[in-house]
C-alpha cells in the first residue's frame, strides 16, 4: 500500500500542480474553447470573478503539498471535490474528457484509503466538546 500511495501523491500533486500554473502561466495549448452548457459551465465559474483564480491557487498548493508530503492527507481531502467535480464534468458535458476525471478521481480515492487512519476523528458521530 506504501508504494500505491506514493505513486498516488506523486501522480495526483503533478497534475493539480501543473494544471494550476496553466491557469496563470498558460503554457498548455487548449483546442477551442468548450461551447453550449459546458462552455456556460466555465463561462459561469470565470464570470465570479473570484472562483476560477480561488480554485487554482488551492490547485497549486495541494499539489505542492501533495508531491513535498507536507499535509497530505489534508490535501487529498480538499483536492477531492476539485477531483469529483472534474469527473462529471467531462462525464456529462464533455464525455471525450472523461479519461482526465478518472485520472484525478482514481489516486485521490487510494489516497483516501492509504490515509484513512488519519480520517477517523472527521466521521464521528457525535462530537464531544
Amino acid at each position: 500500500m506504501k508504494i500505491t500511495v506514493l505513486i498516488s501523491r506523486i501522480l495526483l500533486g503533478f497534475l493539480y500542480l501543473v494544471f494550476g500554473l496553466d491557469y496563470f502561466l498558460h503554457f498548455i495549448p487548449y483546442q477551442p474553447l468548450h461551447t453550449g452548457n459546458a462552455g456556460a459551465f466555465i463561462a459561469g465559474l470565470k464570470g465570479t470573478g473570484y472562483f476560477y483564480p480561488m480554485q487554482k491557487v488551492i490547485q497549486i498548493m495541494g499539489g505542492v503539498s501533495l508531491l513535498i508530503n507536507l499535509y497530505a492527507p489534508f490535501s487529498a481531502v480538499v483536492l477531492f471535490p476539485i477531483s469529483l467535480n472534474v469527473l462529471l464534468f467531462h462525464t456529462f458535458l464533455v464525455p471525450s474528457g472523461w479519461l482526465m476525471g478518472v485520472t484525478l478521481v482514481v489516486p485521490n480515492l487510494l489516497l483516501g484509503y492509504g490515509y484513512r487512519g488519519y480520517y477517523r476523528g472527521m466521521f464521528t458521530a457525535r462530537a464531544v466538546v
